[in-house]
């Protein structure tokens, strides 16, 4: 059999290639793809070979995957083929992943709406490394889709005011509303005044830096209050230049790196969760709608038009949050 999947062939490259789909082995799962969600920031950095990323071509995208099993190897039982999964898995018609990595999906669950199950899950690793209780002022810095998922989660949490950041008013109009009490764009006035008077004039209690820049960096420890803690949400794209003694050392911050990949193997304990049940809570979370994600979806595509859907939000950061990829390989039910 065979499938198609995107891979960005290089530099700024992407095309549609066909591949032999394998069959899946002992513990694994064979994956027909429905829908798979583009994270704008992982994928268009790798895309365009940002600072701390591989450079490495070819490379295939995504990791946040809804399909239907159609195939099981030794050991799975195959009652389970038909059933609807979330995996960690590529923008590929097909994919084959180990039984302990796919992820149920309630019926009363869009299909869409669960696309975002990891870029949840990787929000949310950032916002338990908060330890945020009840009253903490938190402000988050950049509202793109991962930056949105930690303001509605940190408010979710306990965060009180929560801030939203971003230089785009479109970003910052989708954060107030899921829930932001307060949206600020710095290029509208001075950031650290007004970060103030939303907080007794202290400064925040925790800052997520959720932009990927590097600039960023010293504007988070700048908001925080004296004691405060910073969480380092973002994969900087760069070298940030950081005077620590007046910024870090003589207002006392805590400095937590907060990337996904910063978890424990095995078991969950207090503010760091497996990766797995992460995804199992957002799953709920979104299945609740405790969480919003359908004023981030800017709208679906076919595999075969990946090329626009990339390049739109490389050019309209302005108008595009994320878009969803959709595969007609068979007629799923309307969820």
């Amino acid at each position: 059999m065979r499938g198609k999947r995107i891979v960005f062939r290089d530099k700024g490259i992407v095309e549609i290639e066909s591949f032999d789909v394998p069959k899946p082995s002992k513990n694994e799962v064979l994956v027909e793809t429905l829908y798979s969600l583009i994270s704008p920031g992982t994928e268009l950095a790798f895309l365009m070979g940002l600072p701390n990323t591989p450079r490495e071509y070819p490379r295939y995208a995504g990791y946040s995957n809804i399909g239907r099993i159609v195939g099981v190897g030794n050991n799975v039982d195959d009652s389970i083929i038909g059933e609807i999964v979330a995996s960690g898995t590529p923008h590929s018609t097909h994919n084959v992943v180990d039984i302990n990595k796919v992820y149920p999906i309630p019926e009363s669950l869009t299909l869409t709406s669960a696309t975002f199950f990891h870029l949840c899950a990787i929000a949310l690793q950032g916002v338990r490394k908060c330890d945020i209780e009840l009253g903490n002022s938190v402000v988050v810095l950049g509202l793109g889709v991962v930056g949105n998922l930690a303001l509605q989660l940190a408010k979710l949490s306990g965060g009180y005011p929560v801030i939203g950041v971003d230089l785009i008013d479109f970003r910052n109009i989708k954060a107030k509303e899921n829930g932001a009490d307060f949206v600020v764009n710095p290029i509208k006035g001075d950031i650290k005044e007004l970060i103030n008077s939303f907080t007794d004039g202290k400064g925040a209690d925790i800052v997520i830096e959720a932009t990927g820049s590097p600039d960023a960096i010293e504007t988070a420890l700048d908001l925080a209050s004296n004691n405060g803690r910073v969480v380092l949400l973002g994969s900087t794209r760069g070298i940030s230049t950081v005077n620590f003694y007046r910024l870090v050392h003589r207002k006392g911050l805590t400095i937590v790196g907060a990337h996904n990949i910063a978890r424990p193997r095995y078991e969950s304990f207090k503010n760091f969760w497996t990766i797995r049940d992460d995804i199992m809570l957002c799953i709920k979370l979104l299945k609740d709608r405790r969480i919003n994600v359908e004023n981030l979806i800017s709208g679906t595509y076919p595999l075969d038009k990946a090329r626009d859907a990339y390049r739109k939000l490389l050019e309209n950061k302005d108008k595009y949050m994320t878009f969803i990829f959709r595969y007609e390989l068979w007629k799923p039910h309307h969820r």
